[in-house]
């Protein structure tokens, strides 16, 4: 015999027919809705409202002035729950609120606590947006309303006209106040942007100056290379000899186009140093440098060393050569460390100080190892820089041993 379903079990999380639901955390469920749906402004804005009400049954006999009372309540919700509804239109909140007040303190006569912080708050929230034409039109009406000034039983509206002026200069003056903040930190940030765009290209330049020396030396080899093949090697046919001087030509033009481009990198007369490029051979004269500054240097020398293509020798120098400068800048008189560890295809290079680390206002992308990451990008290598565990300051670069990868 076929089973019949229960229709109220088709749906995942409905209770069964005759299922007694839990009765306390529905209703908690009920109330829990709404109020986390409701945000600050409207909670505050419900309870003026409450408050508005209370303060005009406490105010007003219904017995003598029956209407006065139902007045001055629309009046007052109005002004109070006007405050609900900034988010969606702010001035027009306002203004709206800025009547009803009106109205209730020259008219009805029953301005509640409540109103006039709703009236208050909402005044200085336009006041603080820089919404100057509403702010005017906003205040004018208590002017009008605490002139002229005489009787004693006037004084509440001079009063309110008071709290309607500071409201209006204290949210203007915080308006400004912030505006002003955000520009500056606008204005810092794109200052901030541009130095680190001028001191990339700088930092571009230099490098590539530096390795137009060793490109230039390849490419000036290959064409002397070149033309010397078709001078000690008289039995070549004629073909070959085209081919070697057009593998010539195209090296002394390969040469050419790459002065043109280093040219587009040089600024006001900024040559290209003549003398050769340093390389790893030269870390001992560094070293000797670095601890006459009273700076205790070691290094340690693992694996088979290799001979390194110029590019990446020369990199390799001045990472450590930029390191040692970051040393002497931000841990004067740290001991530093210096590891070079060769491997079949990768240079792994290490400079580890032992100073205070980031305690020492050390920055962690400084212009300096924006410069060493080019560099070790450049050459198809990675580096990494930060706080050493053991304490201090660490730089690590992986550089291939073989050429760019």
């Amino acid at each position: 015999m076929d089973t019949i379903p229960n229709p109220s079990s088709d749906r995942a999380g409905t209770p069964a027919i005759g299922a007694q639901p839990d009765s306390g955390s529905g209703l908690a469920e009920v109330w829990r809705r709404p109020v986390s749906s409701l945000g600050p402004p409207v909670v505050f804005a419900l309870l003026l409202s409450l408050a508005s009400i209370v303060e005009v049954f406490l105010y007003i006999d219904s017995a003598a002035t029956p209407g006065r009372r139902t007045v001055a309540i629309v009046l007052n919700l109005v002004v109070t729950l006007a405050f609900a509804f900034r988010s969606w239109h702010l001035s027009a909140a306002a203004v709206l609120a800025t009547l009803s007040t009106v109205v209730l303190v020259g008219f009805i006569g029953v301005p509640t606590v409540a109103g006039v912080i709703a009236e208050l708050s909402l005044l200085y929230l336009v006041a603080n947006r820089g919404r100057r034409r509403v702010s005017a039109v906003s205040g004018l009406p208590f002017v009008f309303l605490a002139l002229p000034i005489g009787p004693a039983e006037e004084l509440p509206k001079v009063i309110l006209l008071v709290l309607v002026v500071f409201a209006l200069i204290l949210g203007d003056a915080q308006g400004q106040r912030v505006r002003a903040m955000t520009e500056r930190d606008a204005s810092r940030m794109a200052m901030e942007q541009s130095e680190r765009e001028r001191v990339a290209i700088e930092e571009r330049a230099r490098i590539a100056r530096e390795l137009h020396d060793v490109v230039a030396h390849h490419l000036s080899m290959i064409a002397l290379q070149a033309e010397s093949a078709s001078l000690t090697t008289p039995d070549l046919s004629e073909e070959a000899r085209e081919k070697v001087g057009a593998i010539g030509a195209t090296a002394r033009e390969a040469l050419t186009e790459m002065r043109r481009l280093l040219g587009v990198f040089r600024t006001g007369g900024d040559e290209a140093p003549l003398q050769p490029q340093p390389g790893l051979e030269r870390l001992n004269e560094l070293l000797d440098a670095t601890r006459e500054t009273g700076t205790r240097v070691t290094l340690t020398l693992s694996g088979r060393v290799v001979l390194l293509p110029q590019g990446v020798d020369l990199t390799a120098y001045r990472i450590v050569q930029e390191a040692l400068t970051n040393v002497r800048r931000h841990a004067e008189g740290a001991d530093v460390e210096v590891e070079l560890q060769f491997t079949d295809d990768l240079l792994h290079l290490r400079v580890r100080d032992h100073g205070p680390g980031l305690e020492g206002g050390r920055v962690l992308d400084g212009h300096g190892l924006h410069g060493m990451r080019e560099r070790a990008a450049m050459v198809g290598g990675t580096l990494r820089a930060g706080p050493d565990p053991d304490g201090g300051w660490m730089v690590e670069a992986d550089l291939p041993t073989s050429g760019s990868r």
